[in-house]
C-alpha cells in the first residue's frame, strides 16, 4: 500500500492510499477538496474511491466536488446515510471494502459519534481510525457514550503492536501534555512529549502512530476500566 499524508483545513489530516498492483486510489474521508486535488496531482494519481469514516462536516465537505471532478465512488457508514446522501455503498461492521487488491475490514467504532467506522487493512497492518483515537488521545464524546468510545479504543489497542494508526487530526501536543499531567512519572510519555514538541516546531507530522506506542503513552488506552476512561475524557475536555 502506498500512502500519501497531508494537511487539510486547519488541523485535519488528509490521506490517500494506492494499491500498487492495480493503481486504484482511495481517499480516507474528504475534509477539503482542494488539498486532496493537490495531493493527487503531486503523485500523479486519479481518485477512484472515497472511504468516509463518519458524517461530521470536516470529513465530508469535499465529497461533492471530488465526485464531480473524478467520478469517484463514495463508501460511507450506514448510520450516516441521512448526512451523506447519494453514496454508492453504505457499510457497517463486518463488511469488506476493496481498494484494488487491498482489502479492508469495516469496524463499527462508535463513541465519538454513533455512525463512526474505521477501516482495517489487516494484511498491511494499518488502520484508519479518523476521530476515535488520536496520537496520545481520543475523540470527544458527542452523540454517543464514553462506554462506547472506551470499547472502540480498546478494540483498536488489541491489534498487534506494529499496526500503524492513521487518525484524523493533528492534536498531538495538547494530548501529550494531558498524558504527562495524568501520568507525570511515565518516562515514555515524557520522552514522547519532548519528541513531539521538536517535531511540531519543525513543522513535521506526528501521524502515523502505532498500537505499541499508544499502549505505552496514551492514557486513554491505558485507563484501567471504563469509569477511569470516562473520567479522563471528561478531564481532557477542560484541560
Amino acid at each position: 500500500m502506498e500512502i500519501e499524508l497531508f494537511m487539510c483545513r486547519s488541523d485535519n489530516y488528509g490521506v490517500l492510499i494506492r494499491d500498487p498492483k492495480t493503481g486504484v486510489v482511495a481517499a480516507i474521508d474528504a475534509p477539503e477538496a482542494t488539498a486532496i486535488e493537490t495531493a493527487l496531482a503531486r503523485r500523479g494519481w486519479k481518485l477512484d474511491l472515497i472511504l468516509i469514516t463518519h458524517r461530521h462536516f470536516d470529513h465530508v465537505e469535499g465529497i461533492a466536488p471530488l465526485v464531480a471532478k473524478y467520478g469517484a465512488r463514495v463508501i460511507a457508514p450506514v448510520l450516516a446515510k441521512a448526512d451523506v446522501p447519494g453514496a454508492d455503498r453504505y457499510v457497517d461492521e463486518g463488511d469488506i471494502v476493496e481498494v484494488g487488491a487491498l482489502r479492508a475490514d469495516v469496524w463499527a467504532t462508535p463513541g465519538h459519534c454513533v455512525d463512526h467506522v474505521s477501516y482495517h487493512f489487516a494484511a498491511g497492518q494499518v488502520i484508519f481510525v479518523a476521530d476515535v483515537l488520536f496520537v496520545m488521545g481520543c475523540g470527544r464524546v458527542l452523540d454517543s457514550t464514553a462506554d462506547a468510545l472506551h470499547a472502540s479504543v480498546k478494540r483498536i489497542a488489541a491489534l498487534p503492536d506494529a499496526t500503524r494508526i492513521y487518525c484524523g487530526h493533528e492534536y498531538t501536543l495538547s494530548n501529550a501534555k494531558f498524558c504527562a499531567h495524568i501520568e507525570p512519572d511515565n518516562a515514555a510519555i515524557a520522552a514522547r512529549l519532548k519528541t513531539f514538541e521538536a517535531a511540531r516546531a519543525a513543522g513535521q507530522f506526528t501521524v502515523p502512530t502505532t498500537v505499541g506506542d499508544e499502549k505505552a503513552t496514551n492514557v486513554f488506552v491505558r485507563a484501567a476500566n471504563a469509569a477511569e476512561f470516562a473520567a479522563r475524557r471528561e478531564a481532557k475536555n477542560t484541560f
